[in-house]
């Protein structure tokens, strides 16, 4: 050993030896942030189907790929942070000596050629992602980007770092090839070998080399063991651990989706017959009354933006960005836990736990982080502003688009609950909603015995639960079919169609009540318990008698369909739900319908998102339409999962839009771009909002927005007649 490798040497394990101190330290303090959250005992079931999840999402990058080059680019990136880790280790035996190798594997050909492809591929995919953020930096010309809001250094470092490694990877090997210490061919390393072509025969070169590559990763290891908060480097072992604790590991894509995670308390649903506000925890005030996964998902964050690009809020100027809301409760979590850690924090009583003593020797910087509200204004000092909070339409596309799996809608209803159950803070216009849903049973305050108006002046009889037992499907008719105007009209051309096909089918009439879905996105949860729990009892005693196989019931609201199928199994209520879309494509298939005149003038279809994304039911609506219309079906750019919402879910419907651009006038604006003369939905929220977004823009009588039924009732029966201009909605 020469006095080079003795100072190479030297220098690789000092650095290491700080490196790897400062890691532990920060693993340690993450790892006891994470635990100050609480319990979630059914993230440890099913640990076979969490493993397995977890490394096709990883090793399959199924989520990244949605993102096409981004995607690809980050596999490679990935395999070469992975595989190329030997490298690093490889290192330390090459400041050592300059014919230094791994043990046993070092010397073998196939691992030459594996690191040289991945070497190659790594270089070229990070130089791509580094294209692409400085493509999309926030401060270039032009606005916004989903990187805005992202701490920049912490990616470019990192994207350096990575570089550079690679590069020197090349330097150490053509250094080898210089002074004849490379042991493998050329066909296996060509790289590596033209790279020796031109680097002089140093013989230290491969310590001195070895040695700032070790440098250069033990400082990329110090720098983020001193930034905690770090996620753009975190991720890279946090993702693992995030995606095999994900709330539901079998879900083809986007747990989290779907139904809402249940109010819990202790890690245990709450039973709001014996809840007690100063016992039990009712939604979210303080950032360690998340879930321990919950923090996870905060530390997990890897500030892509992903969500961001694709929040309906975010690209119509609303404040909400899921991305930012995420970071804001990271960087609020951290900065508490000193005072968390120290025995700190407020009871369900909002007494404080922790004796002064133990707080004595707090930094003043941790007990000003403490004192913050949770949800806030500006002025009061608070980490989530209440427009922030109110923004969100729970369309889960910050969920869809996640390629760490974080829930984002859990947590803002987490915090809605409080806020809703507790605090009584939310916007006013809602109260009459829920007021509504108490006195009434329906959002809108309609008399319960006008629920079957609907059926009036229809050519056939509607069938009532009661009156007939042998029914096939319970049409559940939901609020908006049984009083919105537009809605009806949904509700009259799927019966008329049930009927000609021969489906025996069945309503349940004034025995219907909401489905409790807008109480339930808006917070309130004791709402949602009462009404569910009333309609579970109507249908169990509807169907009683019957296996799962046949308890079916048929819902044209995608929000009915989502908390009927999703949400009452936790409250006894088993039963098998589709969407009309569903069993209409079903019934053209089996020929028990058959479109006979083809609809012309151009469709285009928006995927509602309480159907589509949440749900998965994307062929359905579109096999349908395919047999109804003349042509083929127009998309719209943002289509399928990555559908853009109508603006009315998490009970936005009913609450004013006072920031920004309207949701549903960008969505009409991208539908009449297609130049469809006909905006086709499978939801009457979505209806009512693209509705009044096509009359908004003056083009009521040049577009229209009906649902897919009515559009194949009017292939299938022609002589229906044609529906005119639109009345307006029950509460408008």
């Amino acid at each position: 050993m020469g006095s080079v490798q003795i100072v190479t040497t030297i220098l690789a394990a000092a650095i290491t030896a700080v490196a790897v101190w400062l890691a532990v330290r920060a693993v340690l303090k993450m790892v006891a942030v994470i635990r100050l959250g609480q319990p979630a005992p059914e993230r440890f079931a099913d640990k076979v189907t969490r493993a397995r999840t977890m490394l096709v999402e990883t090793a399959g990058h199924t989520r990244m790929l949605k993102w096409g080059v981004v995607g690809a680019a980050h596999w490679f990136v990935m395999v070469g942070f992975v595989v190329l880790s030997l490298l690093v280790l490889e290192a330390y035996f090459e400041v050592v000596t300059t014919g230094g190798g791994l043990p046993i594997i070092g010397h073998w050909t196939i691992f030459g050629l594996v690191t040289e492809i991945i070497g190659v591929l790594g270089l070229v995919g990070i130089l791509v992602l580094m294209a692409i953020r400085l493509r999309n930096r926030p401060s270039r010309p032009g606005g916004r980007s989903r990187f805005t809001g992202s701490t920049m250094w912490q990616g470019y470092f990192v994207e350096w770092i990575v570089l550079l490694v690679l590069i020197f990877g090349f330097v150490i090997r053509g250094f080898k090839v210089a002074t004849d210490h490379f042991e493998f061919p050329f066909w296996a390393t060509p790289v590596s070998h033209a790279v020796g072509a031109v680097l002089p025969a140093w013989e230290d070169g491969v310590s001195v080399a070895a040695a700032i590559k070790i440098v250069i990763s033990m400082t990329w290891l110090i720098v983020i063991s001193l930034n905690v908060t770090m996620g753009v480097a975190w991720h890279r072992f946090l993702a693992f651990p995030n995606i095999f604790f994900k709330r539901e590991p079998a879900r083809p894509a986007g747990s989290g989706l779907g139904a809402l995670r249940p109010m819990t308390s202790q890690g245990k649903p709450l039973d709001f017959e014996e809840a007690d506000p100063e016992k039990d925890q009712f939604g979210v005030a303080h950032v360690e009354q998340f879930s321990w996964k919950g923090l996870l998902d905060f530390s997990t964050c890897t500030e892509c933006g992903r969500c961001q690009s694709q929040c309906p809020a975010w690209n119509t100027g609303k404040p909400l960005s899921p991305k930012l809301l995420v970071l804001s409760l990271r960087d609020h979590a951290y900065a508490k836990a000193p005072y968390l850690l120290a025995g700190g924090g407020k009871d369900l009583t909002g007494e404080e736990k922790a004796t002064q003593a133990q707080l004595a020797h707090l930094d003043v910087l941790a007990l000003a982080e403490a004192d913050k509200p949770l949800i806030g204004t500006a002025e009061e000092g608070g980490v989530i502003d209440p427009d922030v909070l109110w923004s969100c339409t729970t369309c889960g596309a910050c969920v869809e688009q996640c390629p760490v799996d974080i829930e984002h809608v859990d947590h803002i209803v987490d915090m809605r609950r409080y806020q809703v159950l507790i605090e009584s803070s939310f916007p006013s216009e809602a109260g009459v909603m829920l007021r509504n849903l108490e006195n009434k049973g329906n959002p809108w305050g309609a008399p319960p015995n006008t629920r079957e108006d609907w059926t009036k002046g229809l050519d056939f009889e509607v069938p009532r639960v009661g009156e007939v037992d042998d029914f096939e499907y319970l049409f559940w008719v939901g609020c908006a079919g049984a009083f919105e105007d537009r809605a009806k009209k949904t509700t009259r051309a799927v019966a008329t169609l049930l009927n000609e096909a021969g489906v025996k089918f069945a309503i349940l009439g004034e025995g219907e009540t909401c489905s409790g879905d807008p109480a339930r996105r808006i917070g309130n949860e004791f709402v949602f318990q009462m009404l569910a729990q009333q309609n579970v009892e109507t249908l169990n005693e509807a169907f009683e008698g019957r296996d799962k196989a046949k308890r079916k019931i048929v819902a044209t609201c995608p929000h009915c369909f989502n908390t009927l199928g999703n949400e009452y199994g936790e409250l006894g209520g088993d039963f098998e739900v589709v969407h009309h879309t569903q069993l209409l494509a079903h019934l053209v298939a089996t020929g028990k319908l058959t479109p006979v005149q083809p609809v012309d003038g151009g469709v285009t279809y928006h995927d509602p998102c309480y159907l589509g994304r949440h749900n998965r039911v994307f062929a359905a609506p579109r096999e349908v339409l395919g047999d109804a219309i003349e042509g083929e079906l127009t998309e719209m750019p943002r289509n399928s999962e990555r559908s853009f919402c109508c603006g009315a879910g998490g009970a936005r419907m009913w609450m004013e839009e006072k920031i920004g651009k309207r949701i549903n006038v960008d969505r009409v604006e991208e539908a009449m771009a297609t130049g469809a003369k006909t905006v086709a939905v499978g939801c009457p929220f979505c209806s009512t909002m693209l509705s009044d977004g096509v009359n908004g823009k003056g083009a009521g009588e040049q577009v229209e927005v009906i649902d897919v039924a009515t559009v194949l009732l009017r292939s299938v029966k022609p002589e229906q007649p044609q529906a005119g201009k639109e009345t307006a909605p029950i509460g408008g």
